[in-house]
């Protein structure tokens, strides 16, 4: 390896460092296709992909890092052939069949290699905003990644925000200083950003949704996840505040916390559970002549009522007495009554009535 490209001549001391335990990972894998045979061969070791972006990363040639895995396969063969010679092959081995399925998971080997180097090697050639991007998007995905370019502590609390408006990108910033907190932004499009506040101390996802409730609801649409800590609570808060914007966006709502809607946000992802509260709760009423409007009407204006019937009564114009006798009704269409199944009942609701199934 060293004969090929000296490593010292690179002044990353990750690449060297990795460089040592990337031909140790190399070999073992050239064994253990050998015990396995091509149809089971495991697939390449992650750190032969992360090595071969750090040599993007760190200016080495794409022909170095393929030369070096040419090498290797060099020797490897040759040592091989030496055991052959040597002891023979053992029974029911056909070294034939060995060679050919070394060459052929090693064309997989390079063709993986070979692109990871490409990808890091795009993304060195894009803008720093762009470079930044994709080391996010590839943290949030679970890669192990060098972050202390992020200029951001992943390992503080985390309060994540995804904003949708002209100038998001200042909205963020001033969204981080009224916080006196860390920012980190991706800007995903033009009126897209995801946002990272970070501190020492637990944010109030409160504060935030106030603070962009204050901006004009005709021009910003936001989510905010809940609090979370170090590099674990980055990625879900973000997934949190990712969940709930489908939610602000089809309600026509200016911001959306995570914790009020988490369970519509995530029947909303679930197209199952989302079509099995619907056969359940909503297809029901839907015998009725005018098929089912009066039901969900009465429904939605008892749990805003917060479960009282002469509220609801008094927010439809009606007497107490027909309100009950609609709910009994709606029971004996579901069957079940309305306090055992609730929440299913008021996520089927919020679902049908963001998706238009009743209008």
């Amino acid at each position: 390896m060293h004969a090929i490209a000296d490593p010292a001549e690179v002044t990353d001391p990750i690449y060297a460092d990795g460089l040592r335990s990337a031909i140790a990972a190399a070999l073992e894998y050239g064994l253990r296709v050998i015990e396995r045979s091509e149809e089971n061969a495991p697939l390449p070791p992650p750190i032969l992909l992360a090595q071969a972006r750090l040599a993007a990363r760190s200016g080495v040639g794409l022909d170095t890092v393929l030369r070096r895995y040419f090498a290797g396969y060099a020797v490897l063969g040759h040592f091989l052939s030496q055991e052959h010679e040597a002891a023979g092959a053992p029974p029911g081995i056909d070294p034939a069949q060995v060679m050919a399925d070394r060459a052929a998971v090693f064309d997989r080997l390079i063709a993986a290699a070979s692109e990871e180097y490409a990808r890091e090697a795009d993304v060195r050639g894009q803008s720093p905003q762009k470079r930044q991007a994709e080391r996010v998007r590839r943290l949030l995905a679970g890669e192990k990644l060098d972050t202390s370019d992020l200029a951001y502590d992943l390992e503080s609390s985390h309060l994540a925000a995804i904003i949708v408006a002209p100038g998001a990108g200042h909205i963020a910033r001033e969204l981080s200083s009224e916080l006196d907190s860390q920012l980190l932004s991706v800007s995903v499009d033009e009126e897209t950003v995801w946002a990272w506040l970070g501190a020492r101390r637990l944010l109030d996802p409160g504060d935030a949704e106030s603070f962009l409730a204050a901006i004009d609801g005709n021009r910003l649409t936001a989510a905010v996840g809940e609090p979370g800590t170090a590099l674990a609570g980055w990625r879900i808060s973000h997934r949190q505040a990712a969940a709930a914007l489908p939610v602000a966006m089809r309600r026509g709502k200016s911001v959306i916390r995570y914790a009020d809607v988490a369970l519509l946000a995530s029947a909303l992802q679930d197209r199952l559970l989302a079509s099995s509260l619907h056969r359940l709760y909503v297809e029901p009423l839907e015998r009725d002549l005018d098929e089912g409007e009066t039901a969900r009407q009465t429904l939605r204006a008892y749990f805003r009522s917060g479960r009282n019937a002469s509220s609801a009564a008094a927010a439809l114009g009606l007497n107490r007495r027909t309100v009950a006798s609609r709910l009994k009704s709606i029971e004996g269409r579901i069957g079940s009554t309305i306090e055992d199944a609730l929440p299913d009942i008021e996520v089927a609701l919020w679902i049908d009535e963001l998706e238009g199934a009743g209008s």
